[in-house]
């Protein structure tokens, strides 16, 4: 059975003493999590901090975004091997909003990824439609090129590793998500081009949901056979919304 993962993102939210009462919350229902892999991912700014709120928890601390590249004359860029100093192993690539508002591609998206699995770290490769390319019927077709650029990059052998993360653009901060079925299709979907690599990597990849993520939908989504866990936005800044989340996904399994 694949462990599931609740992955809270942050964005660019949060400030040391909000910071400090959230992790506090979230710690305080530790016992919860007991079956699954819990982490937030703060603003790199934040990662230190974050870092020594952890220690020694069950929850773990994650990056938002990483440079491809390891030192040098990059202004304003954070690298893997500095992540890894605070105890980062998961780092988030490919959000919508990294690709819509920073121009990142494909190609981009890919070069990091190897970077990270080279690192010996976990990357959580994010996929999504826009809501014209849903209603075009483009989904799988949009999905599958952004995979796919990645699954080129990345030996087989670190494929299993890989956390892949599908978020529908038009379910992102809009109150809207994807329904059980739609969202199990698409997932469904990933695994089945992940398999045409390597089976056995595609039987263990976790593959998330990521999209309007709350308590009240969360077990609906979490019960599909192939939706692994979520990363959540807006809802992994209120303690209550994630904790329910991470107890759904616990409960998933369980029951699952």
């Amino acid at each position: 059975m694949r462990t599931s993962i609740v992955a809270g993102n942050w964005k660019m939210n949060g400030n040391l003493k909000a910071n400090a009462e959230l992790i506090a919350k979230i710690l305080k229902e530790a016992s919860r999590y007991d079956g699954i892999e819990v982490l937030v991912c703060p603003p790199a700014v934040y990662t230190a901090q974050v870092s020594d709120l952890l220690e020694g928890s069950v929850v773990a601390v994650g990056a938002q975004n990483a440079s491809a590249f390891g030192k040098g004359a990059y202004t304003g860029e954070v690298s893997l091997s500095m992540l890894a100093e605070f105890g980062v192993r998961h780092v988030i690539l490919g959000h919508s909003e990294r690709r819509a508002l920073f121009a990142e591609s494909d190609e981009q998206v890919a070069q990091k990824s190897q970077a990270v699995c080279d690192a010996g770290m976990v990357p959580i490769v994010c996929v999504g439609e826009t809501l014209e390319e849903r209603e075009a019927g483009k989904t799988l077709e949009v999905v599958s090129r952004q995979l796919k650029t990645v699954l080129e990059s990345i030996p087989v052998e670190a494929l299993a590793e890989v956390v892949v993360a599908y978020e529908p653009v038009w379910a992102i901060g809009t109150g809207k998500t994807a329904t059980p079925e739609q969202a199990q299709e698409v997932h469904a979907a990933l695994r089945a081009l992940v398999a045409e690599v390597d089976a056995d990597a595609a039987s263990r990849m976790r593959i998330l949901y990521g999209g309007s993520v709350n308590a009240e939908n969360a077990s609906q989504l979490f019960a599909k056979p192939d939706i692994d866990g979520g990363l959540v936005g807006g809802a992994s800044l209120k303690a209550n919304e994630f904790i329910a989340i991470c107890g759904a996904a616990a409960g998933a399994k369980v029951t699952g």
